[in-house]
């Protein structure tokens, strides 16, 4: 007999975009509000999808974290063999629309299931950012692997939660002076930085 109950409605690829904004929202909220707006959500829309997406994440039968963003974003537009170290692994990427140059990408081991990290990098052709002063640092310019490089060596810090990331380097400002940076990303996009200085 009908139990008058509706059926939840697909996570979809929207919804995921929204999981990412809200995190990103603590520390970058212009830009997330702005995102927000370009997708026609509203903050409830927002917080609903994060909700959900909560809810699968800590499910007392959740099914695997690979099989979970297939299931949300569908076929990946790439999968490649990966070697970090001694372990081999997959880079499965998928296209998000609000990020055209960048991809969302998965590092899993070879047998699928775990996911041993996931966040946004460059896309592939997409040209990459001129990394040379802090003034450059804005907000969303760049991926943690583009500051890593540009600002080599720069340090890692542990992050406040599982999608967030720090690097601890030193960048010379407009002037020439070098100066001590703090930099923060959210599923490996740049969202603010603190800077000190100059060093001595």
């Amino acid at each position: 007999m009908p139990t008058g109950r509706r059926p939840s409605r697909p996570f979809t690829p929207l919804d995921f975009q929204l999981v990412l904004l809200r995190r990103m929202a603590d520390h970058s909220p212009g830009p997330v509000e702005d995102a927000r707006r370009s997708l026609g959500a509203s903050l409830a829309d927002m917080r609903e999808a994060n909700r959900r997406w909560q809810a699968m994440v800590r499910s007392p039968h959740p099914r695997p974290a690979l099989s979970r963003y297939r299931s949300v974003l569908g076929e990946p537009e790439s999968r490649s063999p990966r070697r970090i170290g001694d372990l081999d692994c997959e880079a499965w990427r998928w296209p998000l629309p609000l990020w055209p140059g960048l991809r969302f990408e998965v590092l899993a081991p070879a047998a699928g299931g775990a996911v041993w990290n996931a966040w946004l990098v460059r896309a592939p052709g997409a040209p990459a950012p001129v990394l040379r002063t802090v003034e450059d640092l804005t907000p969303w310019s760049c991926t943690v692997d583009e500051a890593a490089r540009a600002f080599a060596p720069a340090r890692p810090l542990e992050g406040s939660a599982p999608t967030r990331w720090g690097l601890a380097f030193t960048a010379p400002d407009a002037g020439g002076l070098p100066r001590e940076v703090v930099a923060e990303f959210t599923w490996g996009l740049l969202q603010r930085t603190a800077v000190s200085g100059p060093r001595p």
